[in-house]
């Protein structure tokens, strides 16, 4: 069997945690941002599943040679997750392991599913390693903003499409005060329109896992660059440590990262199937 644990209880699988392990894992656990939590045990979990609130993906945690909650998660999936997941118009699962192991068990469990797989890289950036003469100049127009309560707010309806920053925000947290309590971000403005975001989407202590998007009529005109320039000086004037999780096929992501000075820290195996 497994069961969802209630948040006032998710604290029971801190220990489970690879410690070098994706910050996303972490924040839930901690409460920081939002998750559900499925475990083999509510009193003792060996083994879990982490659900990340924006519908990213899911992360296995814990044991990965517990059979009984091994041999459940098919079914799990089938009964709960798949019509939760219809709920939210979820069509792909996208799980990966908090440490390797887990891998192989994946693997193991789903191979009767069409099961594809991706690397993911994780980068940290400190203070000696940044690069900040790398910082590009923009084109005339494009203005950076810290992104501020009042920005959101938006009362003088100034930005034309500030639903795009709030839906951002608001997926990786459960409300703006929460976000501004923990986190930061920045943009940039262009014709009253916000076409750039870097931000805080996951935070565990000082570390602060960056989301960033460009709109895509605004690309390739460096502007993620600039604004992940902004971000990580505030980070690093604040002794923060920027966090940088992206896919390693997505070149142009990769290329911001290691161009600001960031450095591969560690780097996993992510796994998908459909749910149709």
């Amino acid at each position: 069997m497994i069961f969802e644990l209630d948040k006032t209880e998710f604290s029971k699988c801190r220990k489970l945690l690879n410690e070098q392990g994706q910050l996303e894992a972490k924040a839930i656990v901690e409460n920081e941002n939002p998750g559900r939590i499925f475990v083999d045990n509510i009193n003792n979990p060996v083994s879990g599943l982490i659900w990340l609130g924006n519908n990213d993906g899911f992360i296995f945690f814990g044991s990965e040679q517990n059979e009984n909650f091994n041999n459940g998660l098919n079914q799990f999936i089938n009964n709960v997750i798949i019509p939760e997941a219809k709920k939210v118009q979820l069509k792909w699962f996208e799980g990966v392991g908090n440490h390797e192991k887990w891998n192989n068990t994946i693997e193991r469990v789903f191979e009767h599913r069409k099961l594809g797989s991706w690397n993911q890289r994780v980068y940290i950036l400190h203070k000696d390693g940044y690069k900040g003469n790398n910082e590009p100049e923009i084109d005339q127009g494009y203005k950076v903003i810290k992104i501020c309560n009042t920005l959101y707010e938006n009362k003088d309806n100034s930005i034309k499409n500030i639903e795009f920053l709030q839906s951002k925000i608001l997926d990786f947290w459960p409300s703006p005060e929460s976000f501004f309590n923990n986190g930061m971000g920045y943009c940039i403005v262009y014709e009253n329109e916000i076409v750039s975001v870097c931000f805080s989407g996951f935070v565990v202590g000082n570390v602060h896992c960056i989301d960033i998007e460009t709109l895509k009529t605004h690309q390739g005109k460096k502007l993620a660059q600039r604004v992940a320039h902004s971000f990580v000086k505030d980070c690093l004037d604040n002794n923060m440590v920027p966090y940088w999780d992206c896919m390693e096929i997505n070149k142009p992501s990769v290329a911001v990262a290691e161009n600001i000075g960031f450095r591969n820290v560690f780097n996993y195996v992510g796994y998908d199937f459909s749910f149709e």
